[in-house]
């Protein structure tokens, strides 16, 4: 069972001094390992880490970290691109797709207007100037 000394949930690395290092290496490692936890070791009676013991997982070399940083800039590059030409596709087809409509829609007034022409219906007038007032904007 874990001493109460152990738990550290602040999301911050833990601290302790190089004295208790000496005397709780055993345990650190332990918490390390199970938990992920980083701990910065101080010289006693001075509060700037030193040193840290760092979980496998966390100790990667600057190597290894410029190469992930270099692949997931690739990465997101190529996500980037895709979605910009996948938004220009889209909006081209919007496009295409809003002429259809507007042409049938003028298509539908002009049959509207030759069987019902403007001024013999307020109803029918009514949406004509709705209409014209949605072309405008």
């Amino acid at each position: 069972m874990a001493a109460p000394a152990l738990t550290h949930h602040s999301g911050q690395p833990r601290s302790v001094p190089l004295r208790e290092l000496r005397t709780r290496l055993t345990q650190l490692i332990a918490m390390a390992e199970l938990t992920d936890t980083v701990t910065l070791v101080t010289r006693d009676g001075d509060t700037r880490p030193v040193a840290a013991l760092v979980p496998v997982g966390g100790a990667r070399s600057a190597a290894q970290a410029r190469a992930d940083a270099d692949r997931l800039a690739a990465v997101t590059a190529g996500w980037a691109r895709r979605l910009e030409e996948s938004h220009r596709q889209g909006a081209r087809r919007h496009a295409a797709e809003l002429r259809v409509l507007t042409d049938a829609l003028a298509e539908a007034w002009a049959e509207l207007d030759r069987r019902v022409p403007p001024g013999t219906d307020r109803e029918l007038d009514r949406l004509r100037a709705a209409h014209t007032d949605l072309l405008r904007d």
